[in-house]
């Protein structure tokens, strides 16, 4: 029979709505039934693509009687931690503080009032090398709870008053300097693996925003050193079994120190992040490597991750038919079987794929050598091995598409979605891919249309359903996304969207008072503590997105707030990006950005003319990580309310009238140079 779990939209939750546990979802409901039985609440926290949520769940929520227990004793309440990252944030905190560390699923014990006072990550069913089985913490948990108040409510006052501290930084006047992205890169050059690329050993996790600060140290610095940690990086990260080498796109995590052995999960966030790392790293080096990997993670997210809505779904699962990673892996012969025995070994032989196996008797495809190399090595041209690859991976694919899939977690997140927004702008329009720039307009048509149906931001959607306040994460992101899709455009909807959100932003989510961001809004439920997350760990956080946000928004509007703010926001926390940059990296390349002369770059002209379509060539194929773009058609043929947006923007409105064919203007550190109709002139303006 089913729980109280049937109604909810999330498909990890929707997984648990049969357990014979008493699952309730997060609100009020479960919460007023704890305070009037008074009885502990047992929180558990996961995510769909979570494999040892999966075993958790088979091992003991689908257990008769452990389900009695827990039914008995607590009210039961199950959260998708990406529906709901502020509940996550708050108590994994609380977990790390009691155990030492953190994961996922995530088990919390607490009181009726939600404060928490104990917990772990999984549980087996029963005592198993060392680890308590889970019958034994619930029995004893229960037991403490009904005898030992007392100690209960000083474990909880005390975990309280240590709760959230980390995101209280007190407000700074220090002044902002290169020294801080100078020790920071020193630190990171210090931590990182110069045999595999990467930073620190197993598991490997790829932090797309630690490269990312890289190019621009390498953008500043011409550091050649910087540069060869880069392309050390990517890569053996694009060789490797991390990369899916069959169908594109990242998995979550090398659980080696070579990117060989995946958590097999794929993540929205991942993907967003990873293809624009790609992407800026072929504008600085041109390698056709990077674009190829850049196009194969877009084309996968758009033949896998995309719904018809144009909305992008969150996530893959690492298990297929109840086993991880089956659904990814091969064997020679059946390679053999597809592609013949030809050019079947051949392929095999290249992707790794051998009789003695690299994962459990089978083969995850990588790359050990170079085409060139393995073209030498079996006496192969290598203009036949180029099309052996290229016609085996359509041909291998396609079998694998006959394969039992993965379950795609088919939520829809604004923030994710405005991640992966950016990368299909920025790629659309530095890669000339039309298809693309589609696929980035279509999503934001989507979230602006379904997530905000009262003018608040929400969420999560999925089956025509929107629901949950929007966080800090969510209007950054989507923003962020819709500011990229003007400076590939020059829609200036999407910069009248992007302001309007961004108003908002700060109107629900900064705090004068703390100087910073918090990452639930002022009209959120209240919790036990209001949070607020500083550090770029898997993606980057809201208060760092949104400070880069506002510093580009500064330049383009003319609002000197929005620098303000932003100011405001990075000061307390030069300190911890000197000690701890990998774990704030987007808030160095904020850093970077306000510390830099950024360039100011205006194009008139309209966009199917040949010429404005050169100039804007030339500016997109230039790696840039400080600067901002905007553009119009000349200003006679603009609607009236077009001109009275444009009346606001200084970068603009003075130049509309100015030019009678398409033009560049390049402005930086308040000096502009001559207007230029002509690209290698423009080339030579952004590069010196």
């Amino acid at each position: 029979m089913p729980n109280h779990l049937s109604n909810e939209t999330s498909p990890y939750l929707l997984q648990h709505a049969n357990n014979p546990v008493d699952w309730y979802p997060w609100g009020t409901e479960a919460l007023n039934r704890a305070s009037l039985e008074d009885k502990p609440i047992l929180l558990s926290i996961g995510y769909s693509a979570c494999h040892w949520c999966h075993v958790m769940e088979k091992e003991s929520f689908e257990d008769d009687d452990i389900a009695n227990i827990m039914n008995n004793n607590f009210i039961n309440i199950k959260v998708d931690r990406e529906e709901r990252p502020d509940l996550d944030a708050i108590y994994m905190e609380a977990v790390q503080t009691l155990t030492g560390s953190g994961g996922w699923p995530m088990t919390v014990f607490l009181t009726p009032d939600c404060k928490p006072f104990y917990a772990g990550t999984y549980f087996p069913p029963s005592d198993r090398q060392g680890m308590p089985g889970f019958t034994r913490i619930l029995e004893s948990v229960s037991t403490a709870y009904r005898t030992n108040t007392s100690e209960i409510q000083r474990v909880t006052e005390q975990l309280k008053e240590r709760m959230g501290q980390s995101g209280l930084v007190p407000k700074s006047a220090d002044l902002l300097t290169e020294h801080t992205l100078n020790q920071a890169y020193a630190n990171l050059a210090s931590n990182f693996d110069y045999q595999n690329g990467g930073f620190g050993s197993a598991p490997k996790f790829p932090q797309p925003m630690t490269p990312e600060f890289l190019l621009r140290q390498y953008q500043r610095t011409g550091d050649n050193n910087t540069l060869e940690m880069i392309n050390l990086t990517l890569e053996k990260m694009a060789r490797g079994g991390m990369y899916d080498q069959i169908g594109g796109g990242f998995h979550r995590y090398s659980t080696d120190n070579y990117w060989l052995v995946p958590h097999f999960e794929k993540m929205l966030y991942d993907n967003a992040l990873l293809s624009r790392l790609y992407l800026h790293a072929y504008q600085v080096t041109k390698r056709p490597l990077y674009r190829r990997i850049t196009e194969e993670i877009l084309d996968y997210v758009l033949r896998e991750m995309t719904d018809t809505n144009g909305g992008f779904y969150s996530a893959q699962d690492a298990d297929s038919e109840g086993v991880e990673g089956k659904f990814f892996v091969w064997t020679p012969e059946e390679i053999s079987q597809i592609l013949g025995d030809i050019d079947g070994p051949i392929f095999a032989g290249y992707f790794d794929i051998s009789d003695r196996g690299n994962f459990e008797g089978a083969n995850i495809p990588n790359i050990k050598i170079k085409a060139s190399e393995f073209a030498i090595r079996t006496d192969t041209t290598l203009d036949r091995l180029v099309s052996i690859i290229h016609d085996g991976k359509s041909k291998v694919l396609a079998k694998r598409e006959t394969r039992i899939h993965p379950l795609c977690d088919d939520k829809i997140l604004t923030s994710w979605n405005g991640m992966m927004l950016k990368s299909f702008a920025e790629a659309g329009a530095i890669l000339s891919r039309q298809d693309y720039l589609d696929a980035a307009i279509s999503n934001a048509e989507f979230l602006l249309n379904n997530m905000k149906p009262d003018g608040r931001l929400l969420r999560t959607y999925r089956n025509g359903s929107s629901k949950l306040l929007g966080y800090l994460e969510d209007y950054a992101f989507l923003a962020d996304g819709l500011l990229s899709l003007y400076e590939s455009t020059f829609n200036l909807d999407w910069l009248s969207q992007t302001t309007q959100l961004v108003t908002d932003m700060i109107a629900l989510f900064w705090d004068e008072n703390l100087g910073g961001f918090y990452d639930t809004g002022l009209d959120h439920e209240e919790l036990i503590i209001r949070p607020r997350d500083i550090f770029d760990n898997a993606q980057p956080c809201g208060g760092s997105i949104a400070t880069e946000l506002l510093l580009k928004l500064a330049l383009m509007t003319g609002n000197e707030e929005y620098e303000t703010i932003a100011g405001e926001s990075m000061r307390p926390l030069h300190s911890l990006m000197t000690r701890a940059p990998g774990g704030t990296a987007q808030w160095l390349a904020a850093l970077d950005f306000y510390l830099s002369l950024p360039k100011e770059i205006v194009i008139i002209g309209t966009e199917d003319d040949p010429r404005t379509i050169a100039l804007l060539d030339t500016v997109f194929k230039t790696y840039l990580p400080n600067r901002v773009i905007m553009g119009s058609p000349a200003g006679r043929r603009l609607d009236h309310d077009t001109n009275q947006l444009i009346a606001t923007l200084p970068l603009i409105k003075h130049r509309l009238y100015t030019v009678y064919q398409p033009t560049a203007f390049v402005c930086q550190n308040y000096v502009c140079q001559l207007p230029t109709t002509d690209p290698y002139d423009l080339e030579r303006q952004l590069t010196t």
